[in-house]
C-alpha cells in the first residue's frame, strides 16, 4: 500500500509555465521622445542657450545652470570646455568678464519629427561665432543633446 500512495502523488506532472516578455525598464523610466505638436517654440530657448553656453565658458555663469536642458553627453563636453577656458585664463590671469553679445540670425531645420538643429550667430567685441545645436524633444520639452561652439 504505501507504494501506490508514492506512484499515485508522481502521476501528476507540473505544467511548464510559459515565459512572459522581458520587461523593458527603459520603455517605461527612461526618457520618451516627443512629437513636434507637443512642443514650444525651439527659438526663444535657441537664444536663451547661446547666452548661457557663451556666458557659461566665459566663466560668468555656473554650468549647472544649463544641466536641465542639456544631454548628459553634452554637459560632459561643455565641462571639459570650461575647464580649459578656466586654465586659459588664470594663466593670463585675465578677470571674469561677462561678455557682451549680441544674437544675431537663427537658422533652423527639422531633419525629422520632434528634432531641431540649428545655427545661431553670435556678434561679440570684434568677433563674429556661430553655435550649431541640435534639439530632440524629450519628455515634452527640448533638450540639446549637441552643441558646438565654433
Amino acid at each position: 500500500m504505501p507504494q501506490q500512495l508514492r506512484a499515485e502523488a508522481a502521476v501528476e506532472p507540473v505544467p511548464a509555465r510559459t515565459p512572459r516578455p522581458r520587461f523593458d525598464s527603459d520603455h517605461f523610466f527612461g526618457h520618451q521622445q516627443a512629437s513636434t505638436s507637443e512642443l514650444p517654440d525651439p527659438a526663444p530657448l535657441l537664444e536663451n542657450l547661446t547666452r548661457c553656453v557663451i556666458e557659461v565658458l566665459a566663466g560668468a555663469r555656473e554650468l549647472e545652470q544649463l544641466s536641465r536642458w542639456v544631454s548628459d553627453d553634452v554637459y560632459r563636453h561643455l565641462l571639459k570646455r570650461v575647464v580649459l577656458s578656466t586654465r586659459a585664463r588664470r594663466s593670463t590671469r585675465a578677470p571674469v568678464v561677462r561678455p557682451a553679445i549680441t544674437i544675431g540670425s537663427i537658422v533652423q531645420c527639422s531633419p525629422r519629427d520632434g528634432v531641431v538643429e540649428a545655427t545661431v550667430v553670435v556678434r561679440g567685441r570684434g568677433r563674429a561665432r556661430a553655435v550649431a545645436f541640435r534639439l530632440e524633444g524629450l519628455d515634452r520639452r527640448w533638450r540639446a543633446t549637441a552643441i558646438h561652439v565654433l
